[in-house]
């Protein structure tokens, strides 16, 4: 029985080995840090600002965004409020918004979907799609938001339950980042060659909730009462590097493991 389990054993070993080089050695060439950079930066110019927009726009839910932040960081009193001090009152929103201004952050938003694109081209070594596809990086910029949005209401229900709240992140995150890629690359790569990724993603992700709640959340609060405001925007945009690389990390680990298994 143990000899039938050895070259299991092995292939598995060999695969991991060669993932995890193929994953560096890519990572190099995509420049996976400047990248994730540049996806914190565009995050929370654009998609940050549509975000408030939409929760001021149901007085029935408090604000999506800041739920999620709050939520994903482990905050709790003086951090929560710290981030919640970053965005203005429901009636600010509301009484400064304009259909104009509306439209301009949903063109600003698909710029951090064209980023994401030309990410996972440069992962998967694919060319740069055609300017006519921008109706795919408007349904990303839909699925996102969506995803995000919904995260952060249900943690707002009296019903909501930890157990379920989980179960219902994992699982939509996961088929968020399983078609997400294949809705941007046009369906040029297969959706089960994406799926180790979206694990890999997900993975991730569950593993910078728990740093967050060890670093992150204590280190808000003391910028936020050194620093103020300065200092809370700036672990709010650390922590969103680390979303960025979390989600482009991921994608490279299941480009890899594909590869890997290949061989």
């Amino acid at each position: 029985m143990r000899g039938r389990f050895v070259p299991v054993v092995w292939t598995w070993r060999r695969v991991l080995v060669a993932a995890v080089g193929e994953a560096w050695e890519r990572g190099k060439s995509v420049e996976l840090l400047q990248r994730s950079m540049a996806f914190a930066a565009l995050f929370f110019v654009t998609l940050v600002p549509l975000l408030v927009v939409i929760a001021a726009a149901f007085p029935a839910r408090n604000s999506g965004i800041t739920e999620w932040i709050t939520e994903a960081l482990g905050l709790s009193g003086r951090g929560a409020d710290a981030v919640r001090a970053l965005f203005a009152s429901r009636g600010q929103v509301l009484s400064t918004t304009t259909a104009f201004g509306l439209a301009a952050l949903a063109v600003f938003g698909i710029s951090l979907m064209a980023a994401i694109q030309g990410v996972y081209e440069r992962i998967w070594g694919l060319d740069r799609g055609p300017w006519h596809a921008v109706w795919r990086q408007v349904l990303g910029l839909a699925g996102l938001t969506g995803y995000i949005v919904l995260a952060g209401w249900s943690g707002t229900t009296p019903l909501a339950q930890p157990a379920l709240r989980i179960l219902g992140s994992t699982v939509g995150g996961l088929l968020l980042f399983w078609v997400l890629p294949y809705l941007l690359l046009a369906g040029r790569v297969p959706s089960r060659q994406l799926l180790p990724g979206a694990v890999a993603t997900m993975l991730g992700l569950a593993g910078l909730r728990l740093f967050s709640r060890w670093v992150f959340a204590p280190l808000l609060v003391s910028n936020a009462v050194s620093y103020g405001t300065v200092g809370t925007v700036l672990v709010v945009q650390s922590w969103l590097i680390g979303v960025g690389y979390t989600v482009y990390g991921g994608a490279l680990v299941g480009r890899a493991v594909v590869r890997a298994r290949r061989v």
